[in-house]
């Protein structure tokens, strides 16, 4: 029999808090790209439509970013509902470039 067993050694903690830190859900950015095919209503309606919380506001900000800068970062999050908007978004015809993982 052995006495004094314990589990507790500093070693075994440090392995299970590098564990959770590799556990975590990656996430991804959505960006919409310029184009000349897409109209500005179009796009504000799209943005407002499938992503979550967008005003009719903001989504007017990200049209102009996009037509002025040639992109805007319309959301980020969690991997899967990433690509869920980025295809919803490519399915309305908007230009989208690959998602990009944070």
């Amino acid at each position: 029999m052995v006495s004094g067993m314990t589990f507790s050694n500093p070693s075994t903690s440090s392995v299970l808090e590098r564990a959770k830190e590799t556990q975590l859900y990656p996430e991804a950015r959505v960006i919409v790209l310029d184009d000349d095919i897409n109209s500005f209503e179009h796009v504000v309606n799209c943005l407002r439509r499938i992503i979550p919380g967008t005003s009719e506001e903001r989504a007017w900000e990200l049209a102009h970013k996009i037509d002025s800068e040639g992109l805007a970062q319309v959301w980020q999050g969690p991997l899967e509902q990433a690509e869920l908007y980025h295809q919803q978004l490519s399915n309305e015809g908007l230009t989208m470039a690959p998602l990009e993982r944070c």
